[in-house]
């Protein structure tokens, strides 16, 4: 009857009306029209009720009158307010950082700053999907920061909790020290976690993981937060699991899902992540696959991708790198800290042990200038653990192969979650490695992706085909050695290096991102570091500056420019891990 209506010329409507005699009035409007009208209401009106969120469908729709807004809203004020947001075209007040907070935005997070002061001004929840490397962090710190400060000091403020992967939480807490460090943030995760009354009277953030969300869920549930944000959210797109189903039932004035690809497979995990956010935006399940999914999926229906579109639009911010392209320097770098895994924490541990005492009875012996070979094995040997446990070679005939190799790679699990993400936003991937039999481990995983790529080594006879492969285009992910690639070649069509382990040279770790970053190079290009969390790669990072000569030693293996190493120096490379988390109750 409906698809009939858009045909007829004129319709005659009798409308409901308390001021009329007979109750009613009768209105003539073209078919089209009346199609138009009536189409949002047919989709939202299921089962004989309304949607919890019709009000807001209804608000969104520019042609219908308020008074149906008003009635599909149940006079509800926001959704009246959404409408003029959205017919004004949402014009967002401009908004700065709260003074304290360190660090500089640019113009695009500037912008995303407001629009998440937007949404939180008219009660809404909505998706920051920003490429990978354009600061969802730092606009979501910013945000955190400018509410605990526009807050009145009597004023008791809810603290925000931020959930993310497990990998990620060293690198959340590491930032909001950086940027944030006026906040008080309290980690919830580890065996002894405990979510206090009084823990979170004191807190303006918690920071907790996905594995211990769906733990806790009961303790979670039963408190009230200012704003609960979903770093990675494509990790909780499957609704039925219970980790979405412990995410649903918190409580919070906002709720914000931070992710570079809010769908990745189907319109299905689209429809699970505005579910979380904002219930009923979208139907339920059944009349979102009935409406959207399947005539956008099996029958390209465009109008209906125009209506989704359309429908998410308010709540869904998203600008790409060529978006924001005027506003990026030529290259962006930051390291991201990974914390290893338990098996690969255990190996760690027994190797540094083992080797702290055998290094300091060699010093003892020889004193420490006639010590750095063995100083300089065991530094390698922890190296290796960092990156993967199955490329330590022990004098034992291969006792503890097994163990190693069941230990895992935390570093080789980041790249397998990230990798796939990169190439789906187009980009093109150098991963740097000191260790060949490291790029092959990196190559086994990427196979088993169903990833292609290339190669670059010391053995690399043909050094042509690989380059004009990943020139052209062909293959997007080129792995390189230190040696072999890290000078030499111009790879222009890189936008991406990945630092697999820091080499503390920066001068050659500049001339491996050369590769790309080079003349001819008409993209951003963004490197990332990856660090072994607590270990001593991040020890490395504060001894660079001034231990120059041991940087050397590490990447080149001479012995000699050891000479300024002190004992102090080796305690701190060989001390056993620390966690970012042990001070994380401290301002």
């Amino acid at each position: 009857w409906l698809a009939a209506v858009a045909n007829v010329p004129t319709v005659l409507l009798s409308v409901a009306h308390k001021k009329s005699k007979g109750g009613a009035v009768v209105l003539r409007l073209p078919g089209e029209r009346v199609h138009a009208l009536l189409t949002p209401v047919f989709d939202w009106f299921r089962g004989g009720a309304l949607s919890p969120m019709s009000g807001l469908q209804a608000a969104m729709l520019p042609d219908l009158p308020a008074t149906a807004v008003r009635y599909l809203g149940r006079d509800d004020p926001r959704w009246l307010a959404m409408r003029t947001a959205i017919t004004d075209g949402a014009q967002l007040t401009a908004m700065s950082p709260a003074a304290g907070f360190d660090a500089a935005l640019r113009p695009y997070q500037l912008h995303g700053l407001s629009w998440l002061q937007h949404l939180y001004k008219i009660g809404m929840s909505g998706v920051l999907a920003d490429d990978m490397g354009l600061g969802k962090t730092v606009q979501t710190l910013a945000f955190l920061h400018a509410r605990r400060n526009a807050a009145p000091m009597s004023t008791n403020l809810r603290p925000s909790l931020i959930i993310a992967p497990t990998s990620v939480t060293v690198n959340w807490l590491a930032e909001i020290r950086r940027f944030t460090p006026s906040l008080k943030v309290v980690t919830h995760y580890g065996a002894e976690r405990a979510l206090t009354d009084e823990t979170l009277a004191g807190a303006d953030l918690v920071l907790t993981s996905y594995p211990i969300l769906q733990r806790d869920d009961a303790r979670f549930a039963q408190c009230e937060w200012d704003l609960v944000v979903f770093d990675e959210a494509q990790m909780i797109k499957n609704a039925k699991a219970k980790t979405y189903l412990a995410a649903q039932n918190l409580r919070a004035q906002m709720r914000l899902a931070l992710t570079g690809t809010p769908m990745e497979n189907h319109l299905g995990e689209l429809w699970a992540l505005f579910n979380l956010l904002l219930p009923g935006l979208l139907g339920d399940l059944d009349s979102f696959n009935r409406i959207f999914r399947h005539p956008i999926e099996q029958r390209a229906a465009a109008g209906q991708m125009q209506k989704l579109r359309q429908r998410v639009r308010p709540f869904l911010l998203r600008r790409t790198r060529e978006d924001v392209l005027d506003d990026l320097p030529e290259k962006t770098e930051y390291t991201r800290l990974i914390e290893l895994l338990p098996g690969q924490v255990d190996v760690y541990e027994s190797l540094r042990t083992a080797m702290d005492d055998d290094i300091r009875k060699v010093i003892e012996k020889k004193g420490l200038k006639q010590s750095t070979i063995h100083i300089l094995d065991a530094l390698l040997k922890l190296r290796q653990v960092c990156c993967d446990p199955r490329l330590v070679r022990l004098p034992d005939g291969g006792q503890n192969a097994n163990r190693f190799a069941e230990a895992g790679s935390a570093k080789l699990d980041w790249l397998k979650a990230h990798v796939p993400e990169l190439l789906e936003e187009g980009r093109h991937i150098l991963i740097f490695s000191q260790f060949t039999s490291m790029l092959a481990l990196i190559g086994t995983a990427l196979t088993d992706e169903g990833i292609n790529y290339v190669t670059l080594t010391g053995d690399t006879r043909d050094r042509e085909t690989p380059i004009h492969e990943f020139q052209s285009g062909e293959v997007r992910v080129f792995l390189l050695s230190l040696k072999a690639g890290g000078v030499g070649l111009n790879l222009t069509a890189a936008d991406t290096v990945i630092h697999y382990d820091p080499w503390w040279n920066p001068a050659v770790e500049a001339q491996a991102t050369a590769r790309a970053h080079r003349i001819g190079q008409v993209k951003p290009v963004f490197v990332t570091r990856l660090v072994a969390q607590g270990t001593l790669e991040e020890s490395m990072m504060t001894l660079i500056a001034r231990k120059r000569e041991l940087a050397a030693a590490l990447l080149d293996g001479e012995a000699g420019a050891l000479t300024g190493i002190t004992i102090a120096d080796v305690e701190s490379l060989l001390a056993p891990i620390t966690s970012l988390a042990e001070t994380s109750d401290t301002r």
